[in-house]
C-alpha cells in the first residue's frame, strides 16, 4: 500500500463511466463492458472494505440513463436484478452492508424486491456500507427532500426557522453517512452528471482517464494517495 492508513477517505464516490467505449473498442456489445464494469466493481468494493473504507458509493444508472436504447437498458436492468440476487450472499460473507439509493418508480416489482432482499440481508453488516446508485438523479433527490420537509411542515412537525442543512442532509438518500470525501470518475470526462450534487460540495475530485473495467487496485490506491497530497481547506484560508 502506497498511502498514509492513518488519513484515509471515509467516503469514497465513484462515476463509473466508459463501460461501454471499453467494449466497443474491444468489438464487443455494450452488455459485455457492463458485465465486465460488475466484476471490477465487486473487486474495488472488496479491497475498499479490506483497507479500511468505511462508505462507498457508486453511480450504476441514473435517471437519464432510461433513454438509452431500449434493448440496453433490459440487458443493464437484467444484470442488475442478477448481481443483486447473486452478490447479496457474497457480501454478507464478506461484512459488506449494501444499501441501494435512489427512485424505486419505474422499476419492475422484481427489482424492488431484489433491492429488499440484498438490503435486509446485509443490513447488520459492520464493513463498508456499499451504496448502490440505482435510478438515481441528483435533483430528483433534491426533489424528493423538498417535499419531504414541505410535508413535515405541512404536519406541524417541523417549523420552517428551525431548517437547517442537517434537516436537508437527514433527508437524502445517505442520511446519517458523512459527505464523500473524494469523488473518481473514470474513462476522462470532466462532469458531475447529476451525481450527489449536495454531498459532493467539498468532495476533491479526481478524473480518470482508463475505462472503468480497467481500473484496479493500485488506480484506488493512487487515487487515495492523490487525496492524501490535497489541502482541504473547507472554504477557510
Amino acid at each position: 500500500m502506497n498511502f498514509e492508513k492513518e488519513n484515509l477517505p471515509k467516503h469514497i464516490a465513484i462515476i463509473m463511466d466508459g463501460n461501454r467505449r471499453w467494449a466497443k473498442a474491444k468489438g464487443k456489445p455494450s452488455g459485455f463492458g457492463h458485465k465486465e464494469g460488475a466484476k471490477v466493481l465487486e473487486k474495488i468494493v472488496r479491497y475498499a472494505n479490506k483497507i479500511g473504507i468505511e462508505h462507498i458509493t457508486v453511480y450504476a444508472f441514473s435517471t437519464e440513463n432510461w433513454k438509452r436504447a431500449e434493448e440496453e437498458v433490459s440487458t443493464l436492468m437484467a444484470l442488475f436484478q442478477s448481481y443483486l440476487d447473486d452478490y447479496s450472499k457474497r457480501a454478507d460473507s464478506e461484512n459488506i452492508k449494501v444499501k441501494i439509493i435512489g427512485n424505486r418508480k419505474g422499476l419492475s416489482d422484481k427489482m424492488v424486491s431484489s433491492i429488499e432482499k440484498c438490503m435486509e440481508r446485509t443490513k447488520d453488516n459492520t464493513g463498508i456500507t456499499f451504496n448502490i446508485a440505482l435510478n438515481y438523479g441528483g435533483r430528483d433527490e433534491l426533489l424528493k427532500a423538498v417535499k419531504n420537509i414541505s410535508e413535515q411542515v405541512k404536519e406541524n412537525k417541523l417549523n420552517i426557522e428551525d431548517i437547517t442543512e442537517e434537516t436537508i442532509s437527514n433527508n437524502l438518500y445517505t442520511q446519517g453517512q458523512p459527505d464523500p470525501d473524494l469523488l473518481i470518475r473514470t474513462s476522462g470526462e470532466i462532469r458531475l452528471s447529476n451525481f450527489l450534487p449536495w454531498q459532493l460540495v467539498y468532495s476533491e475530485f479526481l478524473f480518470i482517464e482508463k475505462y472503468w473495467p480497467d481500473f484496479s487496485e493500485e488506480d484506488l490506491e493512487n487515487a487515495i494517495k492523490i487525496y492524501q497530497q490535497r489541502n482541504r481547506k473547507f472554504g477557510a484560508k
